[in-house]
């Protein structure tokens, strides 16, 4: 069974990743880096960790964590907008709506598989045979 995660999408998790990263506004970072420390900090922290640290600089420093997220999710949009494409809610839906990452097969995935979805790297996991 699932965990429950209000309003999850795969940009809120990469922006989140990317908040709890080494990378600085001031580093302009390109798209290659932003994945690799996407990458890196869901390696270290894993996504529960990336989110504890979001809510404890929101907590520590609000107003320097609003700026943060800001940047976050704009460096996040342009180093993945290649990749996944994420449906729009418009102002008027009235729901939440949580997205959770689809194999080819219709398999929900595995942690390690929905980490790999997350940062847009292409890897296989198990016996080294791409899907099918």
């Amino acid at each position: 069974m699932w965990p429950v995660m209000p309003c999850l999408t795969i940009g809120a998790c990469q922006a989140d990743a990317v908040f709890a990263s080494r990378l600085q506004r001031g580093d302009e970072p390109t798209a290659g880096q932003v994945r690799q420390a996407v990458a890196a900090a869901l390696r270290a922290f894993g996504y529960s960790g990336c989110v504890a640290r979001v809510a404890q600089e929101f907590g520590d420093h609000p107003e320097a964590a609003v700026i943060r997220m800001r940047w976050a999710r704009a460096v996040v949009r342009g180093a993945f907008a290649d990749s996944v494409s994420e449906p729009s809610l418009r102002a008027d839906a009235g729901a939440s709506l949580v997205v959770r990452p689809c194999l080819r097969d219709g398999r929900v995935p595995l942690l390690a598989e929905t980490s790999t979805f997350l940062t847009g790297q292409t890897r296989h996991i198990g016996d080294g045979a791409p899907p099918t």
